[in-house]
């Protein structure tokens, strides 16, 4: 017998020399045999033996003097030996067999029946069940270094979509670790998107990229991409495989590079505006100048000046537009937000005290240190606060201003609990000329968004109607 033209390495583990030189007469005697038998007579020689990884094949004794064939067999599968093993014993027994069997021999023969047609069959046999285990081991290692080394987040869940094995993408995604999310579903994770879910596996058994939004244990929210189907296993048992790609990142800077395109845009019509009107408005302030001299009557100077004063305001409005859409320039050093924060909140401790409102301020023990024009941040600072404060009651206002270090970025969370905002005005939040004030403007936050992306900084809002806002501003730290 050859296994694909290679000499079959035998080593026969036995501690009687004439068991060893009957039974490898028997290997010999097999037709088209091209074997190579060795002889081991001890345990522990054995075990170097096994160690070495020298043979094909192991024929192994049940008695070795003090140790037994199943020992050996549990010291072997400790030793993660993959060539396989076939236990030898002087007479039947079904118990040892049973547990042989389990531990993981390939096969159990007796000795007294033992012949060549016998030992054929064993050796062919545990030759090929061990080829067929090697490569589906090789194959387990391979799809499980891709299972764990992949960024995306990779899970299998039972029907209800309760976690069963995940790998670490997954956990670093969500935040819990898998021995937390083994007590999940994905379904409690979900905020949005949850519905075209289920229906997707309830019809098809698929969910195709579909785009859902999640909660991790952190409170965060992320942005992904949705596969899965619905296998059924050996048993009948249906589970539910897929994968998540988070797209949270991608999310932000789409949404980034449209607020920006909507503050370019924005400044270029603010500067088509301001030089068409500028122009006939230089014209009138230079007629008025040329008229006041020479009128003498205190109506008309009166209707001059109204003329004259009305000019100026136009033309500082027009500055102020103009200064609302231009990019700022800064001047960035290394800064510790909670100064910036506690600059910005001195300034409004005036409006913060006459409303009578509660403020709560947490930060951590440690600087967080971040690039920054300490000006510019003062204002973007202060004008979402005062926003905060003139959308909360007097007396039951509740503000809180709170700093989250991080390895990589710090944040700054400023809560209130005021009347809040719709879903659709929070899109247009920080659109120049958006305002829900009656007298606002709407270049407050439009300006602050202006500072924040200069100063490479994320901003998200939270927000519900009659419960209250928070915005979540994250800074790129800086040792």
């Amino acid at each position: 017998m050859s296994q694909n033209a290679q000499v079959t390495r035998i080593l026969i583990v036995d501690d009687d020399e004439d068991d060893f030189i009957i039974t490898s007469d028997y290997i010999k005697s097999i037709e088209g045999s091209d074997f190579t038998i060795e002889w081991c007579s001890t345990y522990s020689q054995a075990i170097e033996e096994i160690r070495s990884s020298a043979y094909d094949l192991y024929l192994v004794d049940y008695r070795l003097g003090a140790k037994t064939g199943l020992d050996l067999l549990k010291e072997a599968v400790r030793m993660n030996c993959e060539q396989p093993i076939i236990l030898l014993t002087g007479k039947g027994n079904k118990a040892v067999d049973q547990e042989a069997m389990q531990i993981g021999a390939m096969d159990y023969l007796i000795k007294s029946e033992l012949n060549t047609e016998k030992l054929e069959r064993s050796i062919r046999y545990s030759l090929e069940r061990s080829a067929s285990l090697k490569a589906l081991r090789a194959n387990e290692r391979k799809y499980r270094s891709i299972f764990e080394r992949s960024k995306d987040a990779v899970f299998i869940t039972d029907e209800a979509l309760r976690f069963k094995n995940v790998n670490s993408a997954t956990a670093e995604l969500l935040g819990y670790t898998s021995d937390e999310l083994s007590l999940l579903s994905l379904y409690e994770l979900v905020t949005e998107g949850r519905d075209a879910m289920f229906q997707g596996l309830e019809r098809s058994g698929e969910i195709d990229d579909a785009e859902i939004v999640l909660i991790n244990k952190q409170g965060e929210k992320k942005y992904c991409i949705l596969s899965a189907t619905k296998e059924t296993d050996d048993t009948g048992a249906i589970y539910v495989q897929g994968i998540i790609h988070d797209i949270t990142n991608l999310k932000r800077a789409e949404k980034a590079a449209l607020q920006a395109e909507k503050l370019a845009a924005t400044g270029r019509l603010v500067r088509t505006l301001a030089h068409e009107v500028r122009n006939p408005l230089n014209n009138i302030q230079m007629s008025v100048e040329q008229l006041i001299p020479v009128n003498q009557s205190s109506e008309d100077a009166l209707f001059l000046e109204i003329i004259q004063r009305n000019c100026k305001r136009i033309n500082d409005l027009i500055t102020e537009l103009l200064n609302s859409a231009r990019p700022s320039e800064m001047a960035f050093k290394k800064t510790a937000i909670q100064v910036t924060l506690d600059e910005s909140i001195s300034a409004a401790l005036d409006r913060i005290t006459l409303q009578h409102i509660n403020m709560h301020v947490r930060y951590p023990e440690d600087p967080c240190y971040i690039q920054a024009d300490t000006d510019k941040l003062k204002v973007a600072f202060l004008n979402i606060i005062i926003n905060a404060v003139e959308a909360m009651k007097d007396i039951q206002g509740e503000l809180l201003v709170a700093v989250k270090p991080g390895r990589s970025i710090h944040t700054v969370e400023i809560t209130d609990n005021g009347c809040g905002i719709s879903t659709e005005n929070i899109s247009k939040l920080f659109e120049p000329y958006f305002t829900s004030k009656r007298n606002g403007m709407g270049l407050g936050l439009a300006a602050t968004l202006n500072i924040l992306q200069a100063h490479k900084a994320h901003i998200d809002v939270k927000s519900k109607e009659n419960f209250g806002t928070t915005f979540l501003i994250s800074f790129p730290a800086v040792g």
